[in-house]
Formats: structure tokens, sequence, C-alpha cells
């Protein structure tokens, strides 16, 4: 696949997202594309061999399946990526007046983002507001498309201590600029009433976020570069699901995952921690005529690829790394390990992978954090809290995570993409811990 191709269709992904409820529109309709069936959690399902389906929660997280013919032992390959991004949250009484006749929006951070890079550039607001109407109330996406925001840095003559490793207070420091006289309170439901063709007064609650426009870039001499906001997790989200739509299987159900809220822990009911996709499977499994029993014999037969990005070498601080675990741009899929069980790959998940990527001819890369450093968690350790199966976190190597513009290479888009349409096309056959055996 063209390197380059392949990587403007990621960031055009990127664009399309601009929230984690922008990011479930997308795929809904990529995946309404490729002729998949939307089962609504409160209608009944009715699932098929050769049938194509997807499920969302809260607007913000999706399962979708493929179910093959041959499903006499029943099992499960499964991908999961996370929707949202670290960023700025608005609270619901969302506007400060002053001083002056200055209007600032009053926001809250979500997740743990790099402050000061959301400084000194335009901004715009994207999520979802719930409107009544006619037939009751609904909720209807936002995005600002142009910026309407900026929040300002202190001038250096004001604030000499800035390039001393200034701490931001962000009840101070991070309330971005919404008007400086023009408009009153009230002003930002008069936009979102405009945009959305209601009345202001039809506006009764909104999950409103900040969004860096800042245009994507591949870049480099070579190309070897793309830069972009929302890298974490989105550059995942888009190679799980161009190999879930790219694979063919009769043996068992392919399944994409994306899950929303793990930037903040996924202890949602939309979140990797919730029983989303414990309830997804049930239902997917009893439908096509399964038994209690013969679904914990699937489980137990399945495999996770938990999808998130991983820590490159920083060209300045290489010392920030383990010395041998450490990875970089271009050099391959990243397996990531921690003996606190924080990344739930093992030996037996490690040795799975590592055949998938052999049989994919991409190249691998392991991560482990220094010991002395306290790394963070993800997607798969906290999913088997609820579903317990086999599972290795993997991810693409980036620079800058949680910047609010990170940068990630080129190469890696597509040794993903690779391994993960091959991981979804294998007969994956576990037994228990001891043994396993990977067919084409």
């Amino acid at each position: 696949m063209d390197r380059r191709e392949l990587n403007q269709e990621l960031v055009d992904f990127i664009r399309k997202s601009a929230s984690m409820f922008h990011t479930i529109a997308t795929i809904k309709g990529l995946l309404n594309d490729a002729g998949f069936e939307e089962w609504r959690e409160e209608e009944d399902w009715a699932p098929q061999p050769k049938g194509k389906y997807y499920t969302t929660r809260n607007g913000s997280s999706l399962i979708a399946f493929t179910v093959g013919s041959d499903l006499d032992a029943l099992a499960f390959r499964m991908t999961a990526a996370h929707s949202d991004s670290p960023t700025f949250k608005v609270k619901s009484v969302p506007e400060l007046k002053g001083p002056g006749e200055y209007l600032r929006l009053n926001v809250e951070a979500y997740g743990g983002m790099i402050d000061s890079t959301w400084l000194d550039r335009p901004l715009g607001l994207a999520g979802r507001v719930l409107v009544k109407t006619d037939g009751g109330v609904e909720s209807r996406l936002f995005n600002s498309e142009k910026d309407i925001l900026l929040i300002p840095n202190v001038p250096v003559h004001m604030n000499r201590g800035v390039n001393d490793g200034y701490a931001f207070n962000r009840q101070v420091d991070l309330l971005p600029l919404f008007s400086a006289g023009e408009m009153e309170n009230g002003a930002l439901d008069a936009m979102l009433a405009e945009a959305l063709g209601v009345a202001a007064s039809d506006i009764l609650a909104k999950d409103l976020f900040l969004v860096n426009h800042e245009a994507p870039s591949i870049w480099g001499v070579k190309d070897e570069f793309v830069s972009t906001p929302k890298l974490d997790d989105l550059q995942c989200v888009f190679v799980s699901l161009k190999a879930f739509l790219a694979s063919e299987n009769d043996r068992g159900v392919n399944v994409f995952v994306c899950f929303d809220n793990e930037e903040v822990g996924s202890n949602t009911k939309q979140g990797a921690m919730s029983t989303f996709l414990k309830d997804a499977l049930r239902r997917l499994t009893l439908g096509l005529g399964k038994s209690e029993q013969e679904f914990h014999q699937a489980v137990s037969r399945s495999f996770l690829v938990s999808c998130d990005n991983a820590h490159a070498v920083h060209p300045n601080h290489p010392e920030l790394c383990d010395d041998e675990n450490r990875t970089y741009l271009n050099k391959g899929i990243v397996i990531k390990e921690a003996a606190n069980q924080k990344y739930t790959s093992d030996a037996f998940s490690q040795a799975v992978f590592l055949s998938v990527c052999e049989k994919a001819g991409v190249p691998v890369q392991h991560f482990a954090n220094r010991s002395n450093m306290q790394g963070g968690s993800t997607l798969g350790n906290l999913s088997n809290t609820q579903i317990s199966v086999h599972a290795v976190d993997i991810g693409l190597p980036q620079l800058a995570m949680h910047s609010s513009y990170e940068t990630a290479g080129c190469q890696d888009t597509v040794d993903a993409v690779k391994a993960l349409t091959t991981f979804f096309n294998a007969a994956l056959e576990i037994h228990g811990a001891e043994s396993f055996r990977l067919d084409a």
C-alpha cells in the first residue's frame, strides 16, 4: 500500500474526529458504507453467520462484529483502541465575564495533557448538545469548524520565570478567550442554537471540548513523519478499523472495539472497565444459538490486541527511556509490558503477537518503562476486569504524547495495518496458556 496515501487517509480521519462523539460518527459512516447493520442496545439482536453488525453506547464507544460461517469452536479475535484524547472540557455554566469587557469560557482538564501546548493557538469547540424537540430531547453533534477561542500566554515581561519551569494554574492561566467585548453572557448558547437550528432556550445540556484545528502535516524530506492532533489514540483507531474492514475470515468472529474515556480512567458506562464488551459478546453468542457454557468456552479461546500508542525515544532526552526496551519511529510495532501489569502483555500473549507480526512480515519493538519511573495504563488490563481473555498491549511509537499536536512515523501506520489485517485473517487456536496454533 502507498505510504503517503495511507497516512493521508489517517489525517483525514482525524480531522473528521473532532471529539469522541465525532470519532464514533466517522466510524459509523465507514461501517455503513461497508454494509454493516446497526444494532441498538435496547433492541433484540438476531445475528447470522456471515453477518456484519455494530452497536454503540453513549454515542462515544462502538463495537463492530463480522461473523464467520464456521462457528463450531467459536472464538473472538479482537482489537481495542480509544476514541478520546486529552483536552479541556467546557463547564455547564460556561461563561466568565471580565476583566473589563472580556468574555472567557470556564473549562477544566480532561485527561493529562501538556498544558503549554494549548496556549497561543486558535481553537475550536466540538462535542454534543442535548436539545428539546417536538418529539422529546435529542443529541446533536456540534463542531465549530472555525476557530473561536484562544488561551493567551502572559508576556515574558510580566512573567520573567516562564522559561524557568513555570507551573500553570488551570483555574487561572488556561481559560480561553471568547470575546473582547462584542459578545455578552449567553453568547455560547446563542452560537450553538444558530448552528443547530434551534432556540437557545431549547438547549438543555452539552458535552463540549476544546479542539486544536491546526492542519495535519506529512513531512520530512522522505515523508517520514506525520504530525497532527489526537494521534493518541486515533492512529490506533484508524489502523485497527482499516485492518478490520480489509479482513475476511470464516472462522469465528472478528471484533473491532473503540472505547471512550481511556484518558480519564475508563471507569464509565462506556469505558473499558464497563460491561459494554462483555454484554455485546454475550448477546452475540446467545443470539447465534450458543449456550452460556459455550460463551465461556469461546472467551477462553479468544484474544485481544489492545492498541494504544507508545513512547518513542525523545531525540534530545534518550536518558528518559529504558536502556534496551526502547522504541523508535518507523522501526516497528511496539509490544508494551510492565511488571505491575499496567500493561496486559505476558509471555504467552507476546508470543502470539510476535507470531502474527512474523507472518505479516513487519518488525516489532519492545517497550518497558525505566524501573525508577511510573508508567500509565491502557485498555487491555482494564477491559480484562470484565471479560478475561488473553491480551497483548501494543502501540505505535510517537513523540510528544498528550501534546495538542503529536508526531509519529508514516511507515508505522503501514506496518500496523499489515499486522492487524494478518491477525484478523488468521486461524488462531488457543489451548489454555499452554499452547497455540496460528495458521494463515
